[in-house]
């Protein structure tokens, strides 16, 4: 319009009072009900610029939020220390945006007078409807001016929303509210909380602004409430409380929150994040149970309820990588090191079979997780010995009661176990999550002591080590209870087989002829016992366990004693007689002082001891040591047990003499001595004594071999010693063992060594 009579000034007087917004400086509308601007929409129009004007109220609109509204509103989120406050100051906040933002949608209807009457139909920002494009530049100017640290108000705010939420859930009819900490009549949080909620959502803020801050809230609050009911509770299920906590607290806030929501999206979104917490849900609880397995593997079966769930959890995650990783690092840690005594690894062994059983019945699980323990358990000294005494002792034991049990499951080491064959129309392949072990031979059906068997690969270790621990106790009390042992004999039989138990049942025999030899030879009316009665243990040599070998000259009333017995003893059985070891046995004493009696049953040696205290009152150390031809330092051990006792006392530096009676009636056991405990030491020879003696009966058939046929190289050794000697209970030799016994032959000039060959040396 090119009208020089126009009045264009005060045809903008009219559009700024139609659009305060345009003024200089610009406002926002006075009252919430504007009178629609006819007279200046008419204007507009009359001058075409409908687009033009439109535009420039919207760019003065985005500049009054970019420099003045959202400003404000981010000032209200500078951190304070009055936490109390933090609740009104988020709902001020929003307040305050809800207000100014209705003063822009009061213009933004004016606008929408002018393009109905104007017929502009140009989009803003894409949106056709101004209300929309209004939001939308609400939320890019707001987040475009996003502080750091803006969560920490929200968070704070919707925390406190969903404690109260939680509050009400445990506890009905609490007269305190748990977010602002006021009585229930006078607190006005849940009428904030929705008003808050309300004005978000009507501005499409809830997701842009608070959508992030509510998911890491309710993570961090699922997270701490299954920390917190799940703290060292193992005894109790807690997967189906969970879920119950999970819908009635957090989807039911939730849905308080998104009802407002007015993108139409509630329902959805509802249910998308439910879907989304429930699995959130599954996993931190398998996470936390993960972390707190090592604990509920040693409280088993206790902790049954804490397993149960974790299998039901594990189908729903993947997370059994993360298991295995975990609990072998535990394992490692806290059980597989020398802190820990090999009795109590095995428990913790038998525990993790039954508990990963629970979890993974396929056994993959417990195949893989335990190989470090196998590994260990090889490791140490005393594993074999520690598995046998728990199969045979008495009161609770895990070993003991898979024993009597005798659920075996009867595996030939020469035959390859194929599982499934049996029920092939079943069978389904390992899990993909699982980790096959390629080195692992343990078939995944044995029992537990088959699987400790398998350890080792052989079971003439187990059956060797029961040898010994049998010869231990019957040697240790001459009253043993045979009967208990033959009982634990039959069920080893049923796990071993009789071949490999033929000889303890000779050894528990032994015991059986040598009551009913006694009973004769005190019968013998040419047989006298004087003053010191005997019975004699019996065993027949190449059935037992080699004995330990130690020197010991009896006094001459036990020797005259033990040829007595020996003559009834060949008079009795013909041509046999008797080979005394005479540092084995017990010995009864009644020792009667001048102020005191005491009655101990002690080993010979120590019996020996006080015998020659009878004969003579003092006796010097080395003295004492030529008699009974025992070395000085193993004596001197020997006679700190009667020193303990008051008996003898070192008045002189290796000097003893006889005290008949106590001092100030000084304490029995004196502080400076070191006491040893006879009956501790095991009257067998240890494992690498009775290896040395086998290989040495090894070396006579390697010298006949060399007699004989000159060279050989190790291999042809090996498999003449695998057809002559390698016979009875005894392991045997691998051609590795074999190589470093010839190697130290050879450095010890016996053997000598060229181009692959053995000889003797001329």
């Amino acid at each position: 319009m090119n009208n020089p009579s126009f009045d264009y000034k005060a045809a903008w007087a009219t559009i700024t009072q139609a659009f305060p917004i345009l003024q200089s400086p610009p406002s926002l509308p006075e009252s919430d009900f504007e009178t629609v601007p006819f007279e200046a929409v008419n204007t507009i129009k009359l001058l075409n610029l409908a687009e033009q004007i439109q535009d420039l109220v919207i760019t003065r609109m985005e500049e009054r939020l970019r420099k003045d509204i959202v400003p404000q509103f981010w000032s209200h989120f500078k951190k304070t220390d009055h936490d109390s406050a933090t609740f009104r100051e988020f709902h001020d906040a929003v307040k305050f945006l809800y207000y100014n933002y209705m003063k822009l949608d009061l213009i933004m209807n004016k606008l929408i007078v002018l393009r109905e009457a104007s017929n502009v139909a140009k989009p803003v920002y894409n949106h056709a409807c101004l209300h929309e494009a209004l939001k939308l530049i609400v939320k890019a100017v707001l987040l475009s001016q996003l502080p750091v640290d803006q969560q920490w108000l929200i968070l704070s705010f919707y925390e406190k929303a969903l404690k109260r939420q939680d509050c009400e859930e445990e506890s009905y009819g609490n007269e305190q509210c748990c977010g602002c900490l006021q009585e229930q009549y006078v607190c006005q949080c849940v009428e904030m909380f929705q008003e808050t909620n309300k004005k978000l959502g009507k501005m499409a803020l809830l997701e842009p602004l608070v959508g992030q801050s509510l998911t890491d809230l309710i993570y961090n609050y699922i997270q701490a409430h299954i920390q917190k009911i799940c703290k060292d509770s193992f005894d109790t299920s807690h997967l189906e409380s969970l879920e119950k906590w999970l819908q009635s607290v957090i989807i039911s806030w939730l849905k308080k929150i998104y009802y407002y929501d007015c993108a139409n999206r509630s329902e959805r979104f509802i249910n998308e994040f439910d879907q989304k917490l429930i699995s959130y849900l599954y996993n931190a609880y398998t996470k936390i149970r993960i972390d707190q397995l090592f604990n509920i593997i040693i409280e088993y079966p206790d902790s049954l309820p804490a397993l149960e769930d974790l299998r039901l959890c594990l189908p729903k995650t993947d997370l059994k990588p993360h298991l295995t990783k975990t609990l072998q690092k535990a394992m490692e840690t806290r059980l597989l090191h020398p802190g820990v005594s090999t009795s109590d690894v095995l428990t913790a062994y038998v525990a993790t079979i039954r508990s990963l059983r629970i979890l993974d019945p396929c056994g993959l699980l417990l195949e893989t997780i335990t190989q470090p323990i196998h590994r260990y358990l090889r490791s140490r000294e005393d594993t074999i010995r520690c598995v046998v005494s728990s199969l045979t002792e008495e009161g609770p034991n895990d070993l003991a009661e898979e024993l009597v049990r005798g659920e075996a499951v009867q595996v030939d080491e020469n035959t390859p176990v194929d599982d499934g064959v049996e029920d092939w129309e079943t069978w389904t392949p390992d899990p993909v999550d699982g980790v096959t072990s390629k080195t692992s031979g343990l078939p995944r059906t044995s029992d537990i002591i088959s699987m400790l068997v398998n350890v080792y690969g052989s079971k003439e270790l187990f059956v060797n080590e029961y040898r010994t621990l049998l010869a231990d106790r019957l040697l240790s009390q001459y009253s043993c209870d045979t009967e208990k042992e033959i009982r634990y004999l039959e069920l080893l039989k049923l796990r071993f087989g009789d071949s490999q138990l033929h000889y303890c049942e000779v050894m528990l025999k032994d015991i059986a002829d040598s009551k009913r030899i006694n009973q004769h030879i005190k019968q013998d009316l040419n047989y006298s016992e004087d003053d010191i009665p005997m019975s004699a243990m019996i065993v027949s040599a190449q059935f037992w366990p080699p004995f330990k070998d130690e020197k010991l000259e009896l006094h001459k009333r036990l020797a005259k004693q033990m040829e007595k017995y020996t003559s009834a003893f060949e008079t009795l059985k013909g041509s046999r007689t008797l080979c005394w070891k005479t540092h084995l046995g017990i010995v009864d004493l009644e020792i009667e002082l001048a102020d005191r009696s005491l009655s101990l049953s002690v080993s010979p040696v120590h019996a020996t001891i006080l015998m020659h205290f009878q004969d003579h009152k003092s006796w010097s150390l080395d003295a004492l040591s030529k008699v009974m031809h025992v070395p000085s330092t193993i004596l001197r051990r020997k006679l700190s047990f009667w020193q303990s006792h008051g008996v003898i006392t070192e008045r002189e530096p290796d000097v003893f003499h006889l005290q008949e009676e106590q001092e100030n009636k000084e304490n029995n056991l004196q502080d400076d001595i070191v006491v040893e405990d006879y009956e501790s030491e095991s009257a067998m020879a240890s494992a690498q004594d009775q290896r040395e003696e086998e290989l040495q009966t090894f070396w006579s058939y390697i010298l006949g071999m060399l007699m004989n046929l000159d060279t050989l190289p190790l291999e042809r050794i090996h498999q003449m010693l695998k057809m002559f000697a390698f016979q009875g209970p005894t392991i045997e030799c691998n051609i590795q063992e074999l190589k470093v016994f010839l190697d130290r032959k050879v450095r010890e000039h016996q053997l000598i060594y060229s181009n692959g060959l053995y000889r003797l040396p001329k």
